[in-house]
């Protein structure tokens, strides 16, 4: 499931604000700010969070998936529009 880190991280890399990101999602920014620094939130929620983040095109990463290093997220490739594979 989503972690802190993981949620500021991809905020950043699509430079949204925690409002910008209660707007798209319809969670309060209190809530998301709670989450952020280490507070709970409902499994729903995060589910959301993470979908929304994932729609946007970023990509997440549990420790020993496609990389190694522990956490993380990252901005997937465009798919290619010539018909070729990349």
């Amino acid at each position: 499931m989503l972690k802190p880190p993981q949620c500021r991280a991809a905020r950043a890399l699509l430079n949204w604000t925690q409002a910008e990101l209660a707007d798209r999602t319809a969670i309060s920014a209190v809530s998301i700010r709670a989450f952020e620094k280490g507070g709970e939130m409902r499994e729903s929620n995060l589910r959301l969070i993470k979908l929304t983040f994932e729609a946007a095109g970023v990509v997440f990463q549990d420790e020993g998936e496609l990389v190694t290093g522990g956490l993380g997220v990252r901005f997937r490739s465009p798919p290619a529009t010539d018909g070729s594979r990349g």
